[in-house]
């Protein structure tokens, strides 16, 4: 009666999750963690000059009150970000007009600039405030690190200007490749130029179309890169910029952070957990199953919750990563077959019951072995740091001493019983 009982309630359970999950499914960017800024031409502009003003923006931006602009008559803060003359830059880059100019601000300091002629060519110009160590822009395929070109500019200690294309194959520094890259450069020589307390990076890419929405990586170091390998960035972001409308989306990074926080914890600890509690806990009937029934459970929800995550985020970042994608479907379709293995699961006397237990078992294994290395490929797919490296490496490793430790007190434990007198004896003749 109550494991009767305990079956209804958990179907329940995954009605309403179901529910749920369709509630939360992303419809449009805003519910996938983008803060959109739109610029429109100023309607108020009796000049007709093109300039931008900003019609929705993110009030957690640094530049709130800052307005988009192609002008370079501008006032305040308009002004200050969009209206310098970039007459300093050598040619080509000091000849265009700032008039045909799109100038956006685009993260704190960071303003972009481009040009985009009908031959498809773009002049770029990122600006920032600089002091020491080096400035980037990075182009992304799915709004990551890893696997994105980026052209990096500095001024050595000595003073002499140094731009360089990246490819950056990895997330350690080693793995940061110099003259390496996908960016399309002509045969421009791209410069890097200081002007007041800004740094000013220009380059020119064909492209084999026009942009539109492009993941783009920011970043800046504030040490020297020494024989061309740059050093850790204090400080970076990644955003979706639209050069088709001169419009930013701020992609929330906190996002990939709950998606891998969320995937350690259910396929590496909690589904794990179960798995250990129903091999090596029988001797306690029936409260193993309980016990097992219930962490499996747990560990389903906080496994879905990382997917509707990963959902999102590819939808909202296009961060189509086709090994880590495909094996999380895999890993949730046998998810779900050992959801309907609760359900079906015959009794001890069905002649069935051994061969559920093979389905179970092997599926269940599978699943954690595939989860587990899918935690892996996210943890270098998105670039992440090394703590993340060391505190999942560290978690596996107690995972693996406890199941160690476990199975030998389990062989001693099979083996003091295998040597115990039968309780009923018969006395020789």
């Amino acid at each position: 009666m109550a494991t009767s009982r305990f079956r209804v309630l958990f179907s329940r359970i995954l009605v309403g999750l179901y529910l749920l999950y369709i509630f939360l499914e992303p419809k449009d960017f805003a519910t996938a963690g983008f803060n959109e800024i739109l610029v429109d031409p100023d309607k108020t502009d009796p000049d007709n000059d093109a300039k931008f003003e900003v019609l929705i923006h993110d009030t957690n931006d640094p530049l709130t009150n800052a307005t988009i602009s192609t002008a370079g008559n501008g006032d305040g803060r308009r002004h200050e970000l969009c209206g310098t003359d970039l007459s300093f830059l050598d040619p080509p880059y000091g000849n265009i007009s700032t008039s045909n100019m799109v100038c956006s601000p685009i993260w704190n300091t960071f303003v972009l600039r481009y040009y985009e002629r009908a031959d498809k060519v773009m002049t770029i110009i990122l600006s920032a405030v600089y002091t020491t160590g080096w400035v980037g822009i990075g182009f992304s395929r799915n709004g990551m690190m890893v696997g994105s070109s980026a052209m990096v500019g500095w001024f050595n200690r000595k003073g002499h200007a140094r731009i360089k294309q990246y490819y950056l194959q990895g997330a350690h520094v080693s793995q940061v490749i110099p003259d390496k890259g996908e960016l399309p450069l002509n045969n421009i020589p791209p410069v890097v130029a200081l002007h007041g307390a800004m740094i000013y990076l220009a380059f020119e890419a064909k492209f084999e179309r026009p942009l539109g929405r492009q993941p783009i990586i920011l970043a800046f170091g504030s040490r020297y890169p020494t024989h061309l390998r740059l050093t850790k960035h204090d400080d970076k972001t990644a955003v979706l910029f639209d050069f088709s409308q001169a419009s930013v989306l701020n992609i929330d990074m906190s996002q990939k952070k709950n998606h891998g926080i969320l995937g350690i914890i259910g396929w590496g600890l909690i589904l794990p957990a179960g798995a250990i509690v129903a091999r090596y806990l029988k001797h306690e009937d029936p409260l193993w199953y309980y016990l097992h029934a219930g962490i499996q459970f747990l560990g389903f929800i906080i496994g879905l919750a990382a997917v509707v995550l990963g959902i999102q985020l590819y939808r909202s970042m296009n961060a189509d990563i086709p090994a880590h994608r495909g094996i999380g479907i895999f890993v949730l379709v046998l998810s779900i077959l050992q959801i309907m293995a609760f359900f079906l699961r015959p009794n001890k006397d069905s002649k069935y019951r051994r061969y559920w237990n093979w389905y179970h078992h092997w599926f269940g294994r599978i699943a954690l072995f595939f989860g587990s290395l899918n935690v892996i490929l996210g943890i270098q797919a998105a670039g992440a740091g090394d703590e993340w490296k060391i505190g999942y490496g560290f978690l596996l490793a107690i995972t693996l001493v406890a199941v160690i430790v476990l199975e030998a007190l389990s062989c001693l434990r099979r083996r003091d019983e295998s040597s115990l007198p039968p309780t009923f004896q018969m006395n020789p003749i």
